[in-house]
């Protein structure tokens, strides 16, 4: 049979071709961050990677990642050595700005082979949605954001993740997938926040028979491999006695609660809400800090009061995530399908983006990635991803803050919005069961919404007020976008609830 559509490779060529023309765009100081730890992994010797401190950003990645710098490091010396010169702090000559943009485009074919391989493994008559699901990921304004503009290498490391979740399929895989889950991990320590789904996943369908019993082969092989796969990251740190220096890297906790001014979650509601309590405050003779008016959570080091409202531990934050992920592992653990599995990742990547201790803005797309899969399994799973998809990007829009780069990320972000929306629309199957009414016009006013808080923020706001109160537009997009982001979460939630009970009364019915 004839196909009347491009492969996900010639988009990817396509793709590329715009992004080369990105080349001279806008970076970030994660841009630096890179080109410093290129230095630091090709200059010292393993020992020194994570005491080196000339620059502020310090190597804070699992030794994978350190070793795949190493490894870029060996191709980027024939392009300039000065970037790999530790003092050469802020460099950022034309070649080396070729280099570090051509190296995540080159990484990011790890997304196109895992992609391809998630369409080549759906069931025949799935093969179109998968293949939308593909295309949206692969196109996704997260990415193009992120990665090739602001500059990180999320794309490489996704590919990772969306493989390891294809490798979930089946059940001649599951090995295999949570091994390469594992690799991840030691690539970047944020996918811990996925891991409970993992580690439920994997008990329940690979190390527990259908009527629970232990399978010893299984939880051995597991076992082993996992330790094997830390064994190799972190052994030789271990060796050395630098596991407390490592950790201290990787979870820097003197941070404060948020990170810049705000990522759209829980937090941000919060922060939200007492700067307004600041301001309505003597009117209803409520107490205010004075110490902390100034500096209510912006993402400062170690800033994390309220003047207002309670402030907030750690600890807090880390057993209302686990709480909030514990409630929907029940589902693939009772019922371990593809499905039920990657509806808990969505919602552990929800848990831990919502309620975590100094999340980034960029870490939506741990939510965004699994939830683009499964989004098109029937309209209310949709009608919870809308909002997502919408709040998402848009939170996004505040790391992009020059004018050259205003038209790329609204009108790319806008098109791309339309055109998967409309088409996610017409392949998402009816559901079985009833839509929620109060789901699907938020979902729909939510959008509506969207157009004018864009035009306030990046135009019309710098057009009324000039440099005075330049913190508004952040802070309505950061609220705006938290509102859309836990909006889609209850909705998701919901859904999986209703999903709960149904399996739970069919299997009812059976033993009856």
């Amino acid at each position: 049979m004839t196909r009347n559509h491009p492969t996900l490779l010639e988009v990817a060529v396509i793709a590329t071709a715009f992004k080369l023309l990105l080349l001279p765009a806008y970076k970030s100081t994660d841009f630096e961050v890179h080109r410093n730890w290129l230095a630091i992994t090709h200059s010292l010797p393993v020992k020194e990677w994570y005491y080196e401190k000339t620059s502020e950003w310090t190597l804070d990645y699992p030794p994978f990642f350190a070793a795949f710098e190493w490894a870029m490091s060996q191709v980027a010396v024939y392009f300039d050595k000065d970037m790999l010169r530790v003092a050469n702090l802020g460099y950022d000559s034309f070649n080396t700005v070729l280099f570090q943009r051509l190296s995540v485009i080159l990484t990011e074919l790890v997304l196109v082979y895992a992609l391809n391989k998630y369409v080549q493994t759906s069931p025949t008559t799935q093969r179109k949605p998968a293949y939308a699901a593909a295309l949206a990921i692969l196109l996704s304004p997260g990415f193009l954001i992120i990665d090739h503009i602001h500059f990180q290498y999320n794309g490489f490391m996704y590919g990772l993740l969306l493989l390891s979740i294809v490798y979930m399929r089946d059940p001649s895989t599951y090995l295999r997938g949570g091994i390469l889950f594992a690799v991840l991990l030691c690539f970047k320590h944020i996918y811990l926040y996925l891991a409970p789904a993992y580690f439920v996943f994997l008990l329940r369908a690979y190390c527990l028979g259908p009527n629970f019993q232990i399978q010893f082969g299984n939880a051995i092989k597991l076992g082993t491999s996992i330790i094997t796969v830390f064994g190799i990251a972190f052994g030789p740190f271990a060796y050395w006695g630098q596991i407390p220096q490592v950790l201290s890297r990787l979870f820097p906790f003197s941070r404060g609660l948020t990170h810049a001014y705000w990522a759209p979650n829980v937090w941000a509601i919060y922060s939200f809400l007492d700067r307004f309590l600041i301001m309505v405050a003597p009117k209803l003779g409520l107490h205010v800090d004075a110490s902390a008016v100034n500096s209510v959570t912006r993402g400062l080091v170690g800033d994390s009061a309220f003047a207002v409202l309670p402030n907030v531990t750690p600890r807090v934050t880390f057993v209302l995530t686990l709480a909030f992920q514990m409630m929907f592992l029940i589902k693939p653990f009772l019922y371990p399908t593809f499905d039920n599995f990657l509806a808990s990742l969505t919602l552990c990547g929800y848990g831990s983006f919502l309620f975590g201790w100094h999340v980034h803005e960029k870490a939506i797309l741990l939510v965004l990635i699994p939830f683009s899969l499964l989004a098109l399994k029937d309209r209310r799973y949709l009608a919870a991803f809308r909002p997502l998809a919408v709040a998402g990007h848009v939170s996004l829009f505040p790391l992009l803050f020059t004018a050259a780069e205003f038209p790329i990320k609204t009108v790319y972000t806008i098109f791309y919005l339309l055109t998967f929306l409309t088409a996610f629309e017409l392949l998402t199957p009816p559901s079985s069961t009833p839509r929620t009414f109060v789901f699907d016009r938020f979902a729909q006013m939510y959008w509506l919404i969207s157009v004018p808080l864009i035009a306030y923020t990046s135009l019309f706001h710098g057009i009324i007020w000039g440099k005075r109160f330049e913190f508004l537009p952040l802070m309505f997009t950061s609220a705006y976008a938290a509102l859309g982001v836990v909006g889609s979460a209850v909705g998701l939630g919901y859904v999986e609830g209703l999903g709960l009970k149904k399996q739970v009364e069919e299997e009812r019915e059976k033993v009856e």
